[in-house]
């Protein structure tokens, strides 16, 4: 179940894109390599993508 009517995600995958922006942000303030934070990017993408798909296929419905 969606967190708000107008935001796909729930709150669980709220709390984990906070969370790895926070590692993300952490990493460049480090001086990390970009290949470290393009793979957290990129987990942070893959679970937008999902919930947009879930709150479509609902809506479908």
């Amino acid at each position: 179940m969606a967190a708000t009517s107008k935001d796909p995600h729930n709150v669980r995958e709220l709390a984990a894109v906070v969370l790895l922006g926070a590692r993300i942000e952490r990493r460049k303030a480090l001086g990390k390599k970009a290949k470290g934070t393009k793979r957290l990017e990129n987990r942070v993408d893959r679970i937008r993508e999902e919930a947009q798909k879930r709150e479509d296929a609902k809506r479908k419905k």
